[in-house]
């Protein structure tokens, strides 16, 4: 049996406390600087593939695997001590990677160690292109006056980082009204608001309370205050925004790109800004259309609702989009809800991605006094091969912290704590992974339910835990999610596709109360509501990215508020909430800042292209096709970020993906499942 055999790696302990975070990341990083020394001083002649490129992989694997651990209480811990310092190591790691980049002495060994290595191949050939990428994007080529501007430049910028996702973090704002100016919000939802002592119900202006009021509140004038507050919630973090700009057009200056975008798309798929703004204004261009026949549908809604005059108003869009969508279908929202309770949502989709890739889910004791997990809430388990016998069927360690609470990350996201490799004795060490989630919570008769959209973009965040679980890579760098960031949402963005399935809706959907499938109509119901909206959808989409891409390609600074509120009009169609100063809307745009989507967020729509290709491709005629999921987990899951991107893709399709299979589904179906 799977659940008898012990892992050959024990999972992490989650015991830290302030003063015991902060010594373990100082002598994590005290080994990793005397490894970097090490690696200096050897003689010219000592200096080869093993002694400096695997040295220095060997450094990352140790650094951190166990650094990740130490970074993540900041996202999910509830003491705040606890979660300031583990940001301040976030820092700390921060500023040993521009150290060690930026070093000179380093940089020589690494370009002897390539004169010396001529004839390496595979992954140890694609450690050594990256290596010597990284110094180059360092600006080790330049002058020691310009190299130490350099060095400052960012170390301010990790400095500015730092601040924007800790203000962030701490956000707490709130907004309240009346139960009469919520009326029209499921019973579910109002159970999640506080009840305050002037009667009025108060919740936070982030998590899924937001989306309730912008679906469900009939009250207009309840919307409209909830936008207003929504978009100055983060005002502190305009200045720290174009601060970072600023910084980052330095840079850039500095090593000779045009703008940050080039420097940013340089290690992208993209490669350059242009093909960006190609692909984006191509896309726009294409979409436009139904975009514009969606406001038209929306607009008469309105107007059919309250009158001929009635205009439709930027903080109308959510409200009117769910009901037209219900119309359209004849499909009630909460009917759809009832029919996805998160525990059997959780199960079925372990099941679908276990018998697709070949794994195994075993759970595990969940002790917080152990240190077993962060907090009672957290579920644990262990992860195999299916009928593994031995240990040699190990894969790795996930968790699964599901629903909201005070001082948690308040959006939905996979995790990697601990990249797997090949250590230096020959054994393997094992990945492990968390996804972290704000589902709505349970009520006094119902259990905790999920929005179709909700169950797609759970789905979503477990494909990318399977891609890390799965992966299988000499190196800790190129290990699962690693790839390059406009590739990574394909395999996730392949994967929703199984959830307008029928075949798997009607073993994911099941009523909480009966545990019956849900009806064949209300199944085809969900399907045929995929396209309804795309063009809004879509668009949006497409906004966010050509901000973000404007944003970097700007190289002298500007009011990056108006630019917000102007573009969005342009290409959204949407109004812009008033006619007084723009608000700092943007700041609640965090991939502005964080993670590898700063000039990178045109890569949901950029992927999407190869999602829409590998599906039809590979799985359309049959979702649930053992052989092409082990094909799949074999070609794309397990290679990681260790073969280029586009090589993966011609091996699992037998040919250069194309965009045809995307404009189809986005142009084509959209425009046969609207009237």
């Amino acid at each position: 049996m799977t659940s008898e055999l012990q892992p050959p790696q024990p999972a992490p302990r989650w015991n830290h406390t302030a003063a015991t975070l902060k010594a373990e990341m100082d002598d994590l990083l005290a080994a990793a600087r005397a490894r970097l020394d090490a690696i200096v001083a050897l003689p010219k002649s000592a200096r080869t593939f093993d002694s400096v490129f695997g040295a220095l992989a060997e450094m990352e694997a140790s650094l951190h695997g166990p650094a990740q651990l130490l970074t993540f209480y900041r996202d999910v811990s509830a003491d705040s001590a606890l979660r300031d310092a583990s940001e301040d190591a976030a820092g700390l790691i921060k500023q040993f990677e521009i150290e060690r980049e930026m070093r000179v002495d380093l940089f020589e060994a690494v370009k002897d160690a390539h004169a010396a290595s001529p004839n390496v191949t595979g992954e140890d050939a694609r450690l050594v292109e990256h290596i010597l990428r990284t110094g180059k994007r360092a600006g080790l080529h330049l002058a020691e006056a310009e190299r130490n501007e350099l060095k400052a430049l960012k170390q301010e910028l990790s400095a500015l980082s730092i601040t924007w996702q800790r203000n962030a973090n701490e956000e707490r704002s709130t907004i309240a009204f009346t139960p009469e100016e919520l009326a029209g919000l499921p019973a579910d939802a109002l159970s999640g608001f506080t009840k305050r002592d002037d009667g009025k119900l108060e919740t936070a202006l982030k998590g899924p309370d937001v989306g309730y009021i912008t679906s469900f509140a009939k009250n207009s004038e309840t919307r409209r205050a909830l936008a207003v507050a929504r978009e100055s919630r983060l005002a502190v973090n305009a200045p720290v925004l174009d601060s970072v700009l600023a910084v980052r057009r330095k840079i850039a200056k500095l090593l000779s790109y045009d703008t940050w975008a080039d420097y940013s798309t340089e290690v992208k798929m993209s490669k350059n800004s242009k093909v960006v703004i190609d692909f984006l204004d191509d896309l726009e261009k294409k979409l436009r259309p139904v975009a514009e026949r969606d406001l038209q549908d929306l607009q008469a809604l309105k107007r059919e609702l309250e009158g001929p005059d009635a205009e439709l108003q930027p903080w109308d869009w959510e409200y009117y989009g769910r009901l037209f969508k219900e119309r359209a279908l004849d499909l009630d929202s909460q009917v759809v809800k009832q029919h996805f309770p998160v525990e059997h949502v959780v199960s079925t989709t372990l099941k679908i991605y276990e018998d697709m890739l070949g794994v195994t889910f075993v759970a595990l004791s969940n002790d917080v006094e152990k240190g077993d997990v962060w907090h009672p809430d957290v579920r644990r388990f262990a992860v195999w091969e299916t009928g593994a016998t031995d240990a040699s069927g190990f894969v790795g360690y996930t968790y699964m912290d599901l629903y909201p609470r005070e001082g948690k990350f308040s959006g939905t996201s996979m995790c990697p704590l601990v990249q797997g490799c090949v250590q230096p004795d020959g054994t393997r060490r094992y990945p492990v992974t968390a996804m972290l989630a704000s589902l709505t919570t349970a009520t006094a008769d119902r259990p905790p339910l999920l929005t179709h959209f909700s169950t797609v973009l759970f789905f979503h965040e477990m494909g990318h835990i399977f891609h890390d679980l799965c992966s299988r890579t000499k190196y800790s760098r190129f290990h699962g999610v690693a790839v390059a960031p406009d590739f990574g949402e394909a395999p996730s963005q392949m994967l929703e596709n199984w959830c307008y399935e029928p075949r798997v809706l009607a073993k994911m959907a099941r009523h909480y109360e009966t545990g019956h499938p849900a009806s064949d109509e209300l199944i085809q119901k969900i399907v045929a509501g995929r396209y309804v909206g795309i063009g809004r959808f879509q668009m949006h989409q497409l906004f966010l990215a050509k901000f973000d891409m404007a944003v970097h390609i700007d190289n002298v600074g500007q009011d990056y508020s108006e630019l917000w509120a102007r573009m969005k009009e342009e290409i959204t169609l949407c109004k812009r909430l008033d006619d007084g100063p723009a608000r700092p809307a943007h700041c609640n745009f965090p991939p502005l800042v964080g993670g590898d989507y700063d000039a990178g967020y045109y890569s949901y729509a950029w992927s999407l292209v190869f999602a829409a290709d590998m599906y039809r491709t590979v799985f359309a005629k049959d979702p649930f096709d053992v052989e092409a999921g082990r094909r799949y987990r074999k070609q794309i899951l397990e290679p990681g970020a260790s073969r280029d991107e586009m090589e993966l893709l011609k091996t699992f399709l037998g040919r250069l993906p194309t965009a045809d299979a995307m404009l189809e589904q986005m142009l084509g179906t959209a425009g046969k499942t609207q009237k």
